[in-house]
């Protein structure tokens, strides 16, 4: 039999095809094909449509590689792309139950086409091996089985949310989720967590009506998870050590993050899908730490009465911006979403732009705060850019981001009492913030450094990336003789 140190891994890895997904699993291709592994990285054909699109590369081009740069530089990721089971043209966003119950019972199908060639082509040099696939799918137990590959879940949120939806079962049993008199009373009963309020809990749990399409779906996800021989998570172990050690106790969890392009400049790989804006040149003429960013990250609605509560308390308030108002930002068919002559208001001190590259942004010396809606790659920048923040969180795992934000790693305030905006109180929130901010950044230092510190060649994440390449030789190997043997 083959000796463990020879094995060459070879991974396909399948994003959910959504912003922060594809561009953590981008990142992670980069770190696994650089420590040996071979990766078949795949994309819907929509989401290739649309990263062409952004770079304004023509539809005409149809050997586009998104990892042609990485390739030159030696490293074996091959690319390819699948449909999601519907046209390209099929609105997603506006039929979103449609398209969810579709990613449920559809895109399976296709995945389990292409999976199959690749493992019974001959062509595949090493092999094909392992699944990586999206924690937020339901099918990856069942195509890892029937093709025998190491099944490896990666999650892209937080250890705090992936240990929430695990022990649904806890809070089910202890009257916390699943019914219209939920109890109200601090959690203090999961593993690994010392105490979590219930409006802390990701959004899905939160709710009195847990039974939608959106709910089924991603609960099944969670659930197929727990089938999985490993599970990636982009955290830290020093910044939820006693939740991922409980979590190990279960099952093999491996934190990896942040998970980053290289030097945390910005990536070589295209993977934004919208067209940027670059405010550099803006941002040049400000003080250093007087520019507010705002984003609301590229998947989260708002009502147009919050981005108008929002614009009326950024006029009060007079602080320098940058805010990006994605065009789907509402749910409001009206292409003015501002009130009006509000950007002639502003224009000294205020840019309003439909997308940007958040990492140029963040990382500038005129950054001194990030209103955010707390997801999960947003927290991880700021943290490392030393940007204190300012949370209004809307749904999903966001709500369990802002714990870690304010109350564990205090790096950050709640921009309001509640979930509905005043434009006197986002005002009077961001002027105390900007009068505080300095406190947060003494925090911020320690984050900082624990994020990088885990990153070193013997750090936390340093290590665990060796242990997964080590286990999952060995989990190859398994296979391998399990194979041999049920043969003979």
């Amino acid at each position: 039999m083959e000796p463990e140190e020879n094995i060459k891994p070879h991974a396909i890895m399948i994003p959910v095809p959504l912003q922060g997904h594809i561009v953590q699993f981008i990142n992670l291709a980069i770190k696994l094909a650089s420590k040996g592994l071979t990766i078949t990285f795949v994309n819907t054909h929509l989401t290739h449509q649309r990263l062409m699109k952004a770079q304004s590369i023509s539809e005409n081009s149809p050997d586009y590689n998104i990892f042609s740069e990485a390739q030159k530089s030696g490293l074996d990721i091959r690319y390819t792309t699948i449909s999601d089971g519907f046209p390209l043209n099929f609105d997603r966003m506006g039929n979103h139950d449609q398209f969810m119950e579709g990613l449920f019972h559809v895109f399976s199908t296709h995945v389990d086409d292409l999976v199959g060639n690749l493992v019974n082509s001959n062509n595949q040099n090493p092999p094909v091996s392992c699944l990586i696939a999206d924690t937020f799918f339901v099918w990856p137990s069942a195509i890892a089985k029937k093709y025998d590959l190491v099944n490896i879940s990666f999650f892209t949120e937080a250890a705090l949310a992936f240990t929430s939806y695990y022990h649904m079962d806890l809070l089910k049993i202890n009257g916390h989720f699943g019914s219209q008199d939920n109890r109200e009373d601090t959690i203090d009963y999961i593993p690994g967590v010392q105490a979590i309020e219930p409006g802390d809990l990701p959004s899905y749990i939160q709710d009195f009506e847990p039974w939608g399409t959106m709910h089924r779906y991603i609960f099944k996800s969670l659930e197929d998870a727990g089938k999985a021989d490993m599970i990636i998570c982009n955290t830290v172990q020093e910044l939820e050590s006693s939740t991922i050690a409980s979590l190990q106790e279960k099952k093999p969890f491996y934190a990896l993050g942040p998970i980053f392009p290289n030097d945390f400049t910005k990536s070589t790989i295209p993977t934004n899908l919208w067209m940027e804006s670059d405010p550099t040149r803006w941002l040049n003429g400000k003080p250093k730490g007087s520019v507010m960013y705002i984003s609301f990250g590229s998947l989260a609605k708002i009502s147009r009465q919050d981005i108008l509560e929002m614009a009326h308390g950024l006029l009060l308030s007079r602080v320098s911006f940058i805010w990006v108002v994605r065009p789907d930002i509402t749910w409001s068919l009206e292409s003015n979403l501002l009130p009006p002559r509000f950007e002639d208001d502003v224009k000294d001190r205020g840019l309003v732009v439909s997308w940007c590259s958040q990492i140029d942004v963040i990382s500038h010396p005129a950054i001194g705060g990030f209103l955010t809606h707390c997801g999960w790659n947003s927290i991880l920048e700021s943290s490392w850019c030393k940007v204190p923040m300012l949370c209004f969180p809307i749904f999903t795992d966001q709500f369990t981001n802002r714990k870690l934000v304010v109350n564990e790693w205090k790096v950050g305030f709640d921009l309001s009492s509640g979930r509905i905006l005043k434009r006197q109180e986002i005002a009077q929130k961001i002027d105390c913030f900007i009068t505080e901010a300095n406190k947060l950044r003494i925090n911020l230092e320690e984050t900082r450094k624990k994020l990088e510190d885990a990153l070193s060649e013997n750090g936390s994440s340093g290590r665990n990336y060796k242990q997964l390449i080590c286990d999952i030789k060995s989990k190859i190997q398994q296979k391998s003789k399990s194979n041999k043997t049920s043969f003979m």
